[in-house]
């Protein structure tokens, strides 16, 4: 039980109210590095001052089920190995994992920002240097039933229902029809990953990190491609993209868009955060700190409304580590 609450309303009482809450969090590491490898040997070295930070911001908040953004994925799985043997360093053990090839740096052979060159970072299917700069991962006590993983990140964005697509003035497709025909929705990933909870429920995270609503020109095109990507989550719990996850669900991860401030179409997250089938423990509530612009709520985690929250809380700002904070919630089916 974490809490003196808790434990107050369990004395005399049986299940599902005595449950253990189930601790979630979401943390935008900002860990990335500028190459390929490059975040494996920080991991495996000592002394790297924002490892150290980000690691400490982890172990206080000291989740169940943890959602990452800003790690950079490997093919063998070695850096998200790498960081978990941090972990269990500081006293936290996820013998359960899940990272996915993202989107971001992956190679499209094609103009896909419309700078009029190719192979340029902007030109992969996400923004990236290289396959897998700043990915995403989950890192779980729990068993992640990976079988049944929906990888959405391969979703090509003309193939959204009702997908905003950038055009020229003239109306053509921007940049390009072939650039189009071949460009992904996800700038980073979408998954909807079933996680078995003790005592017999499961738990569907909806993790993704979409693209900044920014650096792009008239066409809007990275501002679209963000509205569209925190859209499709209500798609797919209206069905609209395969069955929608049945029980309890938590979306969490990175939508890079504040209801009221900054730049961004926020219309999209206003909606979802309207959502009657979700809700907001945390409205109004910044979670980063940008240069600019100053504090935006661009982080979430949005439980379904089927789960009662006995608590919620932000780490402290820790700059050194990330200009993100991690968010947390202790979650409890309302039934069993």
């Amino acid at each position: 039980m974490r809490g003196l609450a808790a434990l107050l309303i369990c004395l005399g009482l049986t299940s599902p109210l005595c449950a253990d809450p189930i601790r979630v969090a979401s943390f935008n590491t900002e860990l990335s590095r500028r190459g390929p490898g490059l975040l494996l040997r920080d991991l495996t070295r000592k002394g790297d001052a924002q490892i150290d930070a980000v690691i400490a911001v982890i172990a206080g908040a000291h989740p169940d089920i943890l959602a990452l953004q800003g790690i950079d994925w490997d093919l063998e799985g070695r850096t998200l190995t790498a960081l978990a043997s941090r972990l269990e360093q500081a006293g936290l053990a996820y013998p359960h994992r899940l990272a996915l090839r993202p989107n971001s740096g992956l190679d499209s052979a094609l103009d896909l920002d419309g700078d009029g060159r190719q192979g340029g970072p902007g030109d992969a299917q996400g923004w990236g240097r290289f396959t897998g700069q700043g990915g995403i991962a989950v890192l779980s006590r729990f068993p992640i039933l990976t079988q049944e993983v929906r990888d959405f990140t391969p979703l090509l964005w003309r193939d959204l229902p009702g997908a905003e697509l950038p055009t020229h003035p003239d109306g053509a497709p921007f940049p390009s029809e072939a650039a189009q025909a071949a460009q992904r929705l996800s700038s980073t990933a979408h998954w909807a990953v079933p996680i078995a909870l003790p005592d017999g429920p499961r738990l569907t995270l909806l993790t993704f990190q979409a693209t900044p609503p920014v650096f792009d020109g008239p066409e809007d095109r990275n501002g679209r491609r963000n509205a569209d990507e925190i859209r499709l989550w209500q798609l797919y719990l209206d069905n609209a993209l395969g069955p929608a996850p049945e029980g309890h669900i938590v979306i969490a991860g990175g939508a890079n868009l504040d209801p009221e401030r900054g730049a961004g179409r926020h219309q999209a997250i206003r909606d979802l955060l309207a959502d009657p089938r979700l809700q907001d423990p945390l409205p109004g509530q910044p979670t980063a700190a940008f240069d600019g612009p100053g504090p935006l709520r661009v982080d979430y985690l949005l439980p379904s409304s089927d789960w009662r929250i006995e608590g919620v809380g932000l780490s402290a700002p820790a700059p050194e580590a990330s200009r993100h904070r991690l968010i947390w919630l202790d979650l409890v089916p309302d039934q069993l």
